[in-house]
């Protein structure tokens, strides 16, 4: 039975990945050893991270005056980290539209020293939309504005950035990086934690805008970014599989044609399972359309018990990880830039089967 994995992280790998790494594993380059095995300061894996922040810095774009970091502790330390590197004594904005806004904000509210307010919120109608942000909102005083780009448990992602005049923007994007077509130059920081569309989890991939480094006195040099980009990564022992992975990864995407095609392929896979949603009378999206993410797609049939019954026959059938967050319910599938376009078809083919067999219940 061929097995689909539609989970929202840690995701599905490429295939060619996997295989390259796994030939690789007991002997990297002749050298005898895993790259698990690997000093972080030998010319191996010194190697492994130029190339990997060189790939990174091709697919993104990403201009010479920004730093590319590869870090430890997920998105959510980054919670505490982006306030306490720029805005201490200072106003923070944010924009909730999700459980993870709503933890990175009161991250931000337990440093004590940095004044936290919400511009925007779609919390009232539960999170099923990306509210509109207008220059107006955004006080340019402020030590920047936060935004989560893609979120991962009800569906929405930002189809275009605001404008936040001079005041540095700064995204989560752990579930959409690679997977879309934002310019870098609109952001001073963007972080993501690697186990959606990148690596293995443990890595965080941090990319900073150099004015945006030493703002403030950070008295712990791990949670410095400063410190951090001085040392290039390695001021302590980083991730280094998952910064090999990584590069793997990096690699794997500039063959395929880079981020134009692979936003291509990811596009024509959500059409695929949109459109299955659309002309269904069993299941609906709760996703207002022009909110609808590429990555992170739920559906429900709008009847708890029909949804479980759902759930247990896609995972008899070979689709893992569909049911839903255990916050929203329903059904989840993350179409990750590695997902293949047949198991969309494969989950479309089961859907329409599921609903002739239960429609009618």
């Amino acid at each position: 039975m061929t097995v689909y994995n539609f989970s929202a992280g840690p995701a599905v790998l490429p295939t060619p990945v996997l295989e390259q790494a796994q030939s690789e594993f007991t002997d990297y380059k002749g050298s005898g050893m895993s790259v698990m095995e690997l000093s972080h300061r030998s010319s191996l894996f010194d190697a492994i991270i130029k190339d990997a922040e060189k790939r990174l810095r091709e697919l993104m774009n990403i201009p010479d005056n920004y730093h590319v970091l590869f870090l430890q502790g997920g998105a959510s330390l980054q919670f505490s980290m982006v306030p306490l590197n720029l805005a201490q004594n200072k106003k923070a904005l944010y924009v909730n539209t999700g459980s993870w806004s709503k933890k990175a904000i009161a991250a931000a509210k337990e440093l004590g020293n940095v004044e936290v307010e919400v511009i925007a919120s779609s919390a009232k109608d539960n999170f099923t939309y990306i509210p509109e942000i207008t220059p107006d909102m955004i006080d340019q005083d402020a030590a920047y504005l936060h935004i989560t780009t893609n979120n991962t448990i009800v569906g929405t992602a930002y189809k275009s950035i605001p404008n936040a005049g001079n005041v540095p923007i700064v995204a989560d994007m752990s579930s959409n990086i690679l997977a879309n077509d934002y310019d870098v130059k609109d952001f001073g920081i963007i972080y993501a934690g690697a186990q959606k569309n990148i690596g293995p989890a443990g890595l965080t991939v941090v990319i900073i805008r150099d004015d945006l480094l030493g703002l403030y006195e950070v008295n712990e040099p791990m949670l410095d970014y400063k410190t951090q980009a001085a040392a290039n990564s390695l001021y302590n022992t980083p991730p280094t599989f998952a910064i090999y992975i990584a590069q793997l990864v990096f690699k794997w995407l500039q063959e395929l044609g880079g981020l134009p095609e692979i936003l291509k392929q990811d596009q024509e896979k959500a059409q695929l399972l949109y459109d299955a949603i659309e002309k269904s009378h069993l299941f609906t999206s709760p996703v207002r359309p022009d909110s609808r993410s590429l990555t992170n797609i739920p559906f429900v049939t709008g009847n708890a018990k029909l949804d479980q019954k759902f759930n247990v026959e896609a995972l008899a059938a070979g689709f893992e990880n569909l049911k839903g967050h255990r916050s929203v319910g329903g059904m989840r599938a993350s179409l990750y830039n590695a997902f293949p376009k047949e198991g969309v078809q494969a989950l479309v083919t089961f859907m329409e089967k599921f609903e002739k067999e239960n429609g009618g219940l």
